[in-house]
């Protein structure tokens, strides 16, 4: 597994690309491929979160419910986001037409972009039932007039498709009957919601075909920064982030 790193002002946005290899912190597998029930009230004020904010998000945000890869001053919040997701699939040289699972999909923008710009096969799950009625709504919205594959999930979109599932994303090992049924496991600014991330990991793994490929992009804290970068810097986000969640 390879990684690079992309430039995005103090804080550094890494995107991992690679193939189906992996390395264990949890050698005799004790973690298991369940979450830990101390996590379930954490992941309960997650989904919580969404299903009252997403509405909200949606008209602040747009259906693309991440940050931007800014690149000149008047790059709109829209296609710095677009310029985000081609930035992964540039870094990823990801392949047109692969099947693709998109983990905390939110309400599908980044599944639909990739399913009509990039001919992808993909799969959004999100943690969140009203995440999932808003995704696909939006995507019969922008579907051939609404059509829906044989399976009876899937719309198409262009010459790819998607569909949503309502999924905690650490227990998709044992959601997927088998194992190696995707090309890629891309997963956008959702990483921070998940408590057990080697669980995350040993299930990607499990979930990529054979060089399949993991595509990351999230904030990281850099390493030695200086006390007025974290004033500057973190703490207004670590501040944030406890309103945040004294709220829901």
């Amino acid at each position: 597994m390879t990684s690079t790193t992309a430039p995005n002002g103090g804080l550094d946005r890494i995107t991992v690309d690679g193939t189906n290899s992996t390395t264990s912190t949890d050698p005799d597998g004790s973690l298991g491929t369940q979450p830990p029930s101390t996590f379930v009230t954490l992941k309960e004020r997650i989904r919580h979160h969404y299903e009252l904010a997403s509405d909200y998000y949606y008209s602040l945000w747009g259906e693309h419910i991440h940050h931007g890869y800014f690149l000149e001053a008047n790059d709109t919040k829209e296609r710095a986001q677009i310029r985000l997701i081609e930035l992964l699939l540039e870094r990823s040289q990801l392949e047109k037409g692969s099947t693709v699972l998109d983990v905390g999909c939110g309400i599908g923008g980044t599944s639909r972009y990739l399913a009509s710009h990039h001919q992808c096969k993909v799969t959004g799950i999100t943690i969140s039932g009203k995440q999932v009625e808003m995704a696909t709504r939006l995507t019969k919205d922008q579907s051939q007039d609404g059509e829906v594959c044989v399976d009876g999930e899937s719309m198409k979109l262009g010459h790819g498709t998607a569909r949503f599932i309502e999924l905690d994303a650490e227990t998709m090992g044992d959601f997927f009957a088998e194992s190696g049924i995707f090309d890629c496991v891309w997963i956008s600014e959702a990483m921070s919601h998940l408590p057990n991330k080697t669980l995350f990991f040993r299930n990607a793994f499990q979930m990529l075909r054979e060089g399949g490929k993991l595509v990351v992009a999230d904030w990281f804290r850099a390493e030695k920064l200086t006390e007025k970068q974290i004033g500057d810097d973190i703490k207004p986000i670590e501040e944030a982030e406890v309103q945040r969640n004294a709220l829901t």
